[in-house]
């Protein structure tokens, strides 16, 4: 059986939570996750760790950014792994924004297929097209796209 308290190196944290080195160094720098120094200057993690990765990573997967997962992590505890009430009070917070990323992707999705099936983006009933920039008045970005899907 494993030892919970058993600290593990960060070749074994990187095998373990499925990544490169680099990015726990990557993740170490932005304070997602910590590590302590040997006497010889190695970085040593505590085993719950790997529960931060892994919380970080599905974060990342489903579309959050790295500074709002950087926020979430900043409300939990250091010495401990996120606990499954953890995960559900920030998923939670997380909701309506997925929710409207999701439609967002939906509307994308459904009318690409015009601009796909002539490859010019210059059809009529395009949804994408902003003839002489009219949007550009109401904000940056996709204009059309992002007010569409926020509506519905």
């Amino acid at each position: 059986m494993l030892d919970p308290n058993a600290e593990l190196t960060i070749g074994q944290v990187a095998k373990r939570a499925g990544v490169t080195v680099t990015t726990l160094h990557f993740y170490e720098e932005r304070g997602l996750i910590q590590s302590r120094r040997t006497a010889g200057n190695q970085r040593r993690f505590a085993r719950h760790t790997l529960r931060r990765i892994a919380f970080i990573r599905v974060a990342q997967r489903v579309g959050i950014p790295l500074r709002e997962i950087g926020e979430a992590l900043a409300q939990l505890p250091v010495d401990k792994a996120p606990a499954q009430e953890d995960w559900e009070r920030l998923s939670t917070a997380w909701q309506a924004d997925l929710d409207l990323r999701i439609k967002q992707l939906i509307r994308l999705r459904d009318k690409l297929t015009d601009c796909i099936g002539c490859g010019c983006l210059s059809l009529e009933r395009c949804s994408l097209r902003n003839r002489d920039d009219k949007l550009g008045t109401t904000g940056s970005g996709p204009r059309r796209l992002w007010i569409d899907a926020s509506r519905h």
